[in-house]
């Protein structure tokens, strides 16, 4: 891996800590990256532990292979966190998981490197996957989606309140220059822009919109917790971090449901606690990076980590 895109771990030592409590156990990486948590999950392991990592990137298997090809406690898969109950049980471990740990959004070097078509900063190809050996790239999207569909996503999921004007702005300018860059996007959705925040590009919404449609982040998130409570052994910890209040607001809705159970019982019937379904318990509050992270990387400024622990 080039040290021009060089990833910087976010959370490491407390997600780690959060997540490993039997180093014995068979642990989950969800997103792989560039194998930060992975490392430190091995250190806590015992020579019986196990590892399974998983990334949709077939840049981060590649460097997975490179890393950890002499470790014979880790293995990885390609293909999204959402195929973990698949993973899981070609494997025979359902219900014996004892840690999933999942650090959502987008790595240091996908944003990096503008050849992965994330940055409205650095011209590119306009692509977006992570995955880039399979699905439809932002610039094949944007080739055909219409006005409407562009602005819900813009708006749903970039949370821009602009995401109409840009809309109408993009299907206008595709007319006679089809998109494929993105810096002609970022161009277009800037101009569109009428309210540039201080310190933030105007176009940085707009790509964050697009983006989690591209790879079905939101939908894969939701697909991942409910197949990991299902994975995990009791006692096994959930262990998420968020960086944008659209995850986060997922995760913790995930984990109060579970942490309250059942609310769907008759009225006026005695209820007991094991009726309620109980089956999760929240470990503390949401932690978030300490001034000395922060300093090393601002990026980890968005950050939320929150951990659960499967009761039932």
């Amino acid at each position: 891996m080039s040290q021009q895109f060089k990833h910087i771990t976010v959370l490491l030592e407390e997600a780690v800590q959060a997540l490993v409590q039997n180093p014995n156990g068979f642990y989950i990486d969800g997103t792989f990256g560039r194998g930060g948590h992975s490392a430190l999950v091995l250190e806590q392991l015992s020579d019986a532990g196990r590892l399974m990592a998983i990334d949709k990137d077939p840049q981060a298997i590649a460097h997975a292979g490179e890393r950890f090809a002499d470790e014979p406690r880790f293995s990885i898969e390609h293909g999204s966190f959402a195929q973990l109950q698949e993973f899981v049980e070609a494997r025979g471990l359902q219900g014996k998981v004892d840690g999933v740990l999942l650090d959502l959004g987008v790595s240091s070097p996908q944003l990096d490197d503008p050849e992965r078509g994330f940055s409205f900063t650095h011209d590119g190809p306009l692509d977006m996957r992570m995955d880039t050996s399979s699905g439809e790239s932002a610039a094949q999207w944007l080739a055909h989606a219409d006005e409407k569909e562009i602005a819900d996503v813009l708006y749903t999921y970039g949370e821009e309140r602009h995401g109409r004007r840009m809309a109408r702005a993009i299907v206008m300018e595709r007319e006679e220059n089809p998109f494929t860059t993105t810096k002609h996007l970022a161009d277009v959705v800037s101009e569109a822009n009428k309210s540039w925040e201080k310190g933030k590009h105007p176009a940085t919404r707009a790509f964050q919109g697009i983006r989690i449609h591209i790879n079905r982040e939101l939908e894969d998130v939701e697909a991942v917790l409910d197949q990991a409570l299902e994975m995990l052994a009791v006692g096994g910890r959930l262990v998420v971090i968020s960086f944008h209040s659209l995850e986060d607001r997922i995760v913790k809705r995930f984990i109060r449901k579970h942490v309250k159970g059942d609310d769907h019982l008759p009225p006026g019937i005695p209820v007991t606690q094991d009726m309620l379904r109980q089956r999760l318990k929240a470990e503390g509050k949401a932690v978030k990076a300490g001034q000395v992270e922060l300093a090393d990387n601002p990026r980890a400024r968005s950050a939320v980590m929150r951990i659960a622990t499967k009761t039932a």
